[in-house]
């Protein structure tokens, strides 16, 4: 994979594992019902109001193509169609999608005929639906063809049951082979003059992301992803509200303990970070290697952001379906990653 930093990082190498490594090899996505998802809204449509609101079951396609379908089934144009995230193609999801009709009847439903997906709800609200208004995401995954220690996956499942995994972002978000990163640096370089609004904010969102994992694989190597440590900003559980670590007392250790807040990397941008020193001092140390991209984002008008360097998993629950096949649900905060989770336990069999 490209290292997008340069030589100064040299190649780019595995993230570090939380809990020792992967139990064994398992196959992902044999097929799209392998991989489900079920988005968790904030709210639900009220009922009234000039955005109609459907709830959308899709298969092997992209977020990006059924909201370019539902514009053209509307007769509206694209940006009029909104939704709260990005879901996986290669899966079975099921989302909410907004589209603005003011002073317009609903389309008919039965002029919408697609294999690729389904409505299976549609109401009127007041508000159009905004990107990061979800609470979360309930997975459904079948690992096949597992080979490997049962016994040492078993322990491992109770472990990130009770105390999590790191917060990486995950592959999906650089790219095919680190694309997203190339043309982050080639934006950064000033050889990439000329770039569609959308396909700069994925390349932006890229690099901010791997100096994100650069920051949390440290903490995870130093074995403080999970820990408070003087200056850091601690993110409440599934919130943006959070306070400044002062020192480490019971209390504070009970609350970590309790997954009830979690320390935080940097989303880098401009402005002051939200951490206190010695933190702050540390984590500019350890990005001065990055310095044309922290000024790239900076550039760009990205705004410091901090990201819980950890994640818990809400009702996690697995079942063999037969000596080969592992049946996984569990539920995660919006813009947390089923395929990080996946990675602490199995490697991927291509």
């Amino acid at each position: 994979m490209l290292a997008p930093v340069g030589a100064a990082f040299g190649r780019e190498t595995p993230l570090p594992y939380a809990w020792g490594g992967p139990a064994g090899q398992a196959r992902l996505r044999v097929a799209p019902e392998d991989f489900q998802v079920t988005e968790i809204p904030v709210c639900l449509p009220e009922g009234q109001g000039e955005h109609l609101w459907l709830r959308v079951r899709k298969r092997d396609s992209n977020t990006e193509w059924v909201a370019k379908q539902l514009a053209r089934w509307a007769g509206v144009g694209p940006a009029q169609v909104s939704y709260a995230g990005l879901k996986d193609r290669r899966a079975v999801t099921e989302q909410w999608f907004s589209i603005h009709l003011p002073g317009q009847a609903d389309p008919d439903l039965n002029l919408l005929s697609n294999d690729e997906f389904h409505i299976e709800e549609a109401a009127r609200h007041s508000r159009k639906l905004r990107r990061g208004a979800l609470k979360g995401n309930r997975f459904v995954l079948r690992l096949q063809d597992w080979q490997g220690d049962r016994e040492l996956l078993e322990q491992r499942l109770h472990r990130i049951s009770s105390s999590g995994v790191p917060n990486y972002f995950g592959e999906q978000r650089f790219g095919h082979e680190g694309g997203n990163l190339e043309q982050a640096r080639r934006l950064f370089s000033g050889e990439l003059k000329k770039c569609p609004r959308h396909q700069r904010g994925l390349y932006l969102s890229a690099a901010r992301s791997w100096l994100f994992n650069h920051i949390a694989g440290l903490r995870v190597t130093a074995g403080t992803w999970n820990q408070a440590l003087p200056g850091d900003f601690l993110q409440l559980d599934g919130r943006h509200a959070g306070f400044v670590a002062e020192a480490d007392d019971d209390e504070l250790a009970a609350r970590l303990n309790a997954m009830e807040a979690h320390p935080t990397g940097p989303m880098w941008g401009r402005g002051r970070p939200q951490t206190g020193e010695p933190q702050t001092q540390w984590e500019a140390d350890q990005l001065a290697a990055c310095a044309d991209w922290c000024e790239g984002l900076e550039r760009a008008g990205l705004e410091q952001e901090r990201r819980a360097l950890r994640v818990g998993l809400e009702g996690l629950r697995w079942e063999w379906e037969d000596e080969g096949s592992l049946r996984l649900e569990f539920s995660l905060n919006a813009g947390s990653y089923a395929t990080v989770v996946v990675r602490e336990l199995v490697d991927g069999i291509p």
